[in-house]
């Protein structure tokens, strides 16, 4: 196939950048390259901002609101918020439950939910991790009883990626305890206001709150928020773990932390020299672009085949791309730490300071760290691999 963008696309691509230039607040954009967190009201702000532009939900389908794009327009305009870099659309809303709520569900709740995730009237998380039930995550315990047109939900997700901030959470929950693991399982969207639902912080290895664990007691849910079939939510699952998994590949972050990473050394010099004059580390820094067009390659492969593809049904390929993406992600973090050398040292600086350390050095290590985890989330690589040896190999 033809990997060469056309003079359409790289027009698209200027078109892109230049809403950019003119719509990304720079203080938005400083914080963002340095690894600062944003608030909630200017995460808000600026996804409004995007579906103002009719950019919010881009990849829906379009009487849904969508652009209408093609895949490979798709492709620029993640790559570019990425690279820019500015936030992407939440994923919890615009990638996971949208997505399985115009595919699966029925038209009162597209019509309802629809235009809210676009415009982030709510804000999405994922229930789908519990104690015992990670990338297991078929072994989940967390129960949904129905009583006439209520279900009683009782249990437990954890590592809830920003439910502090959720005004909704979409569950897998079980629903027939009789059945096996796979199939007595439903996809349940609940209002996080109910009562019995109980949201406490899990301090992460970067010293931060980005994941929590949920608390379900005697939660009540009425039954019209069941999406699709009761006890078919596994396929759903599986539906909206593949869009996740594709997504994870992020070859534009990864893009951009080489841009930092060589940005930083210029700054900082060992021994009187840069150290990308380092034999040892020049080295490394080549082995991950390499890696990274290919994984990019790989990906605009994936991208090109895409209509050939049902996608009611998980692509195998995300697996690969999840794989590579996330590896490339942790590595680039790697490197960026040992540019910065003793700068990465842990310190208490106020995060107003404008000393040179506390300023564009002091959320590398944390960014490390929390990077720990994208090979483990969306289903571990581990996980991964059994897939392709399954799907892509058939062993």
């Amino acid at each position: 196939m033809d990997l060469e963008f056309t003079a359409e696309e790289h027009a698209f691509r200027d078109e892109v950048r230049q809403f950019l230039r003119d719509n990304v607040p720079p203080d938005m954009r400083r914080k963002l390259i340095e690894g600062w967190n944003l608030s909630k009201d200017d995460m808000i702000g600026w996804w409004r901002t995007l579906n103002k532009r009719g950019w919010g939900v881009s990849d829906w389908p379009e009487e849904y609101g969508g652009t209408g794009w093609t895949s490979v327009q798709q492709y620029i305009f993640k790559e570019e918020l990425q690279m820019y870099p500015v936030l992407a659309p939440l994923a919890f809303g615009v990638s996971m439950v949208g997505p399985v709520i115009y595919t699966f569900g029925n038209e009162s709740q597209k019509k309802y939910y629809l235009p809210r995730i676009a415009n982030v009237d709510d804000w999405w998380c994922q229930g789908f991790s519990e104690p015992s039930a990670g990338s297991d995550l078929a072994s989940l315990k967390m129960k949904a009883e129905r009583k006439g047109d209520i279900y009683i939900m009782n249990g437990q997700k954890t590592w809830t990626t920003l439910a502090q901030y959720a005004d909704m959470i979409f569950c897998l929950c079980r629903t027939d305890p009789t059945a096996k693991k796979q199939v007595g399982i439903s996809f349940i969207l609940v209002d996080m206001k109910s009562k019995g639902i109980t949201v406490c912080p899990i301090q992460t290895i970067d010293g931060d709150y980005e994941v929590n664990e949920v608390f379900f007691d005697n939660v009540e849910v009425p039954v019209e928020n069941l999406v699709g079939e009761e006890n078919k939510g596994w396929d759903y699952a599986k539906f909206l773990l593949g869009n996740e998994r594709t997504g994870i590949a992020r070859v534009g972050v990864s893009k951009e932390r080489i841009r930092r990473i060589r940005e930083v050394a210029s700054k900082l010099e060992s021994g009187g020299r840069s150290v990308l004059k380092d034999l040892s580390f020049s080295q490394k820094l080549a082995a991950c672009e390499i890696e990274l067009k290919a994984l990019e390659l790989t990906q605009l492969r994936v991208v090109g085949n895409e209509r050939k593809h049902d996608k009611r049904r998980p692509n195998p390929a995300s697996s690969v791309l999840k794989i590579k993406g996330s590896e490339l992600q942790q590595a680039t973090t790697e490197l960026l730490m040992e540019v910065i050398g003793p700068f990465v040292a842990p310190f208490d600086g106020h995060p107003d300071s404008r000393d040179e350390a506390s300023d564009w050095t002091a959320q590398i290590a944390p960014s490390y760290f929390n990077s720990r985890k994208i090979s483990i989330y969306g289903g571990s690589n581990e996980i991964q691999r059994n897939i392709i040896s399954k799907t892509v190999l058939g062993l």
